[in-house]
C-alpha cells in the first residue's frame, strides 16, 4: 500500500506525491479503519464465510486511499517542523544537513543539528551543509565544533549554505568556517552556490590555502570573476591530487580562463573538468586547451556555452589526442564552425575508444563537416548518446550521420539532430538507420523542415516503437533556407540517390 502511494502516477501529478514517511503514516491509518470495517461486518455474518468481509476490506481500503491520493501531501508550517527534519543523513560517518525545506540555521538550531558532531569518539569524515542558511551566530556555535573534528574530515559540502545573507555577514560567516577548518586535510571540497566572488574566495583564504590533497573541488554558480579565479589559483598550493574541477555557470572571462588554466596545467589526474557557461572566448579557450593536453587520464570535458571561436576549436584538437579514457565530451555553444569542428572530429576518430557521450550542439556546422563528423562517429561503437542539434547539416549532413549508426552501436540511447534544416530523405534515413538500435530511447529530429509525407514515413518507421521518436510539433514543412537558392521540391529520388553514393568512401569502424 504505501508502495502504491509514493508511486508517480497521473493522481500525484495532479495532487502531489506523498512523501515516504507520510505514506507509511497513511497506509497504517488506512489499514486500520479498513480491517475495522470488515471486522465490524463480519461480526453481523457469524455464518459466512468471511469473503464477504474481505471483499468490504479492499473496497473500504481502496476508497481511502483514493481519498488520501486526491487529497495529496500535507504542508506542514515551519513551526511544525523540527530541526531535526532538516537531517538527510546521519549514520555515524556522515552527517548531511540538506534535507528540505531550507531554513535559516540560528544558534539553537546548529546546536541541535552539530550536537552528534561534539560526541566522543565519533567517527564522523563527511559533512553537508548545503540548503541552509547560517547566520554569525550560527557561524560561531559551529565554529568550535568544527575544529574539534577537522582532522578527522575528508569531505566538507558548504554549497549554498548562506542563502539569503547580506553580503557582509555572508563573508564573516564564511570566514568563521574557513578558520575552523584550516589546517584539514579534505579530499573533497564544495563550495557552490554562495555567490563568492573575489571577496568570497578572499574569505575562504585560510581554508584553501591549507588544502594540499584536494582530489575534488567544486566552485559552480559562484560568481567567479576573473579577479576571483586568480585568487583560487594564488591561494590552492597544490593540485597535484587533483581529479574533479568544476566551474560551471560563473563570469570568469579570458584572464579567469588563464588562471584556471594554471590549475589545470599542474593537476595530472584530472578526470573530471566543467568549465561551462563561463564568458570564456578565445584567448581563455586557446590556454584551457593547452593545459588540458597534460591530462592523459581525462574521463569527462565540458566546456558548453562559451564564445570559444575557431582557433580554440583547433588548439582544442590538438589536446584531444591525449584523451585516451575520455567517456563523455560536452562542446555545444563554442563557434567552432566547420573548421573547428573538423579538427576535432579528426583528432578524436583516432582516440577516445570508449567515448560513450558527444555533444557537439549549436557550432554552426554544415554538411561540409559531414563526413569527418561521421567517421568519427562511426568509430564510436561505445556511444550513447549524440547530440548535433542546431546546426546546419541539412539532409546531406543527415545521411552521412545516418550511414555513420547504421553498423553497430548497439549502445546508442539518444539521439539528437533536431534544428538542422532536414527534409524528408534525411529524416527518413536516420530513422531507418537506428530505429532497431536495442537501447535507444530517444530520436529528436524535431524543428526541422520535413515534409507531411516524410513525416509519416518516419513514424512508420516508429510503428512498433511510438515512444521512441521524438515530438515533431515544432517541425516546419513549409520551411525555406534563406542563405541559399532552394529547389522548390524536396531531397528525394534520385538526388537521394546521388547523396548515398557520396557515403561509398566513408569508412566504418566497429
Amino acid at each position: 500500500m504505501t508502495k502504491n502511494l509514493v508511486t508517480p502516477s497521473i493522481w500525484s501529478r495532479k495532487y502531489g506525491l506523498l512523501s515516504q514517511k507520510e505514506a507509511e503514516d497513511d497506509a497504517k491509518r488506512i489499514e486500520t479503519a479498513a480491517f475495522a470495517a470488515a471486522n465490524q461486518h463480519f461480526g453481523k455474518e457469524p455464518d459466512g464465510d468471511g469473503s464477504s468481509a474481505v471483499q468490504l476490506y479492499a473496497k473500504e481500503s481502496s476508497r481511502l486511499m483514493i481519498e488520501v491520493i486526491k487529497r495529496g501531501p500535507i504542508a506542514k508550517s515551519d513551526e511544525e517542523l523540527s530541526i531535526l527534519d532538516k537531517i538527510k543523513e546521519c549514520d555515524g560517518t556522515t552527517l548531511d544537513i540538506s534535507g528540505e525545506p531550507r531554513k535559516i540555521i540560528n544558534a539553537d538550531d546548529a546546536e541541535k543539528l552539530l550536537k552528534f558532531l561534539k560526541e566522543p569518539g565519533n567517527k564522523y569524515t563527511k559533512i553537508c551543509f548545503s540548503n541552509t542558511s547560517f547566520g554569525h551566530e550560527a557561524a560561531l556555535v559551529a565554529q568550535p565544533i568544527l575544529s574539534s573534528i577537522k582532522g578527522q574530515l575528508s569531505e566538507v559540502d558548504l554549497s549554498d549554505f548562506v542563502a539569503g545573507r547580506n553580503e557582509e555577514e555572508a563573508l564573516e560567516v564564511m570566514n568563521i568556517f574557513s578558520l575552523a577548518l584550516e589546517g584539514s586535510d579534505l579530499r573533497y571540497l564544495n563550495l557552490s552556490n554562495n555567490a563568492l566572488g573575489e571577496k568570497g574566495i578572499n574569505a575562504f583564504g585560510a581554508l584553501l590555502k591549507s588544502q594540499y590533497n584536494l582530489e575534488e573541488l567544486y566552485l559552480i554558480n559562484d560568481g567567479i570573476s576573473e579577479e576571483a579565479a586568480m585568487a583560487i589559483s594564488d591561494l590552492i598550493p597544490s593540485t597535484d591530487k587533483l581529479r574533479v574541477l568544476q566551474f560551471h555557470n560563473n563570469m570568469t572571462g579570458d584572464e579567469g580562463a588563464v588562471a584556471i588554466s594554471k590549475m589545470v596545467n599542474y593537476s595530472p589526474l584530472l578526470e573530471d573538468f566543467r568549465c561551462s557557461s563561463t564568458r570564456v572566448e578565445s584567448e581563455g579557450g586557446i590556454a584551457l586547451a593547452k593545459a588540458l593536453g597534460k591530462c592523459n587520464h581525462l574521463k569527462k570535458l565540458d566546456l558548453r556555452d562559451n564564445m570559444f571561436g575557431v582557433e580554440a576549436g583547433l588548439a582544442l584538437s590538438k589536446a584531444v589526442s591525449a584523451f585516451n579514457d575520455l567517456t563523455e565530451i560536452f562542446l555545444s555553444y563554442l563557434n567552432f564552425e566547420d573548421e573547428g569542428s573538423i579538427a576535432l572530429a579528426n583528432a578524436l576518430k583516432d582516440s577516445a575508444p570508449s567515448l560513450e557521450v558527444l555533444d557537439l550542439a549549436g557550432n554552426e556546422i554544415t554538411a561540409k563537416a559531414a563526413p569527418a563528423l561521421a567517421s568519427c562517429i562511426a568509430s564510436k561503437q561505445f556511444l550513447a548518446k549524440l547530440n548535433l542539434s542546431e546546426n546546419e547539416l541539412k539532409d546531406e549532413g543527415a545521411i552521412f550521420i545516418a550511414k555513420a549508426l547504421e553498423e553497430g552501436h548497439d549502445r546508442l540511447c539518444e539521439v539528437d539532430l533536431s534544428t538542422n534544416l532536414i527534409r524528408r530523405a534525411g529524416a527518413r534515413r536516420l530513422a531507418q538507420a537506428i530505429v532497431n538500435k536495442p537501447g535507444l530511447k530517444l530520436l529528436n529530429i524535431d524543428a526541422n523542415y520535413i515534409s507531411d509525407e516524410g513525416i509519416d514515413e518516419v513514424k512508420d518507421v516508429f510503428k512498433n516503437f511510438p515512444n521512441v521518436l521524438g515530438s515533431l510539433e515544432d517541425n516546419d514543412p513549409e520551411g525555406k533556407d534563406y542563405d541559399e537558392e532552394e529547389e522548390e521540391e524536396e531531397v528525394g529520388g534520385e538526388d537521394e540517390d546521388e547523396l548515398e553514393s557520396k557515403l561509398k568512401g566513408l569508412e566504418i569502424k566497429h
